[in-house]
């Protein structure tokens, strides 16, 4: 499942929801630009995915068609599907690398980033003798993480820690150069 298939199904999950949406708060939503939206719109209603009936003020109005609800359940099914291999994946790659460092006698890890790669770490650590002694995250300090409260990055320095396990879904290695600013060894640092 591509990005583009993701996109139209939140697309379709909005209209279907909430039938006057604006390509302002949809772009606020899928978190892209106001003429992505708009070009994904157009492309969509020529599909036959969804009619527009323009409203009063100058809004207009999207009633989603059979097609597009067919649509919507094929790429429900799909992102589920997408979702269980990821899950399946992870699981799998964070168990072996977990176990790796229980054997080679790991005793407390730090976990950088709060996500959902985060909680699926948090499964496979419970199969070791490692512990959990701190999750750090600049973003999502608000919300415990399994009871456990999340900290700034800035307290990794006064935590004690055999290794951090990056659990960020991170493409462009910035965690590992944040983590590397805060004083954390490379040698230290597990990454994903």
């Amino acid at each position: 499942m591509d990005h583009q298939d993701i996109r139209t199904l939140r697309i379709l999950e909005e209209i279907e929801g909430n039938q006057t949406p604006s390509q302002r708060y949809l772009s606020d939503q899928l978190n892209i630009s106001l003429g992505l939206v708009n070009s994904f719109l157009k492309r969509l209603a020529k599909k036959g995915y969804f009619k527009v009936t323009a409203i009063p003020r100058n809004r207009v109005k999207y009633i989603i068609t059979p097609k597009g609800a067919l649509e919507k359940s094929r790429l429900t099914y799909a992102y589920v599907q997408h979702s269980f291999k990821f899950y399946r994946d992870a699981r799998k790659k964070l168990r072996h690398t977990l176990m790796r460092l229980d054997r080679d006698g790991i005793k407390n890890m730090v976990f950088y980033g709060a996500g959902d790669l985060a909680e699926i770490a948090y499964l496979s650590l419970q199969e070791t003798n490692v512990d959990l002694v701190a999750i750090v995250d600049e973003n999502n300090q608000a919300k415990p993480f399994f009871k456990q409260k999340i900290k700034p990055l800035e307290k990794l320095r006064d935590i004690k820690f055999d290794k951090v396990l990056i659990t960020k879904i991170d493409t462009s290695g910035t965690s590992l150069d944040k983590l590397m600013k805060y004083g954390v060894k490379k040698e230290d640092i597990v990454t994903y």
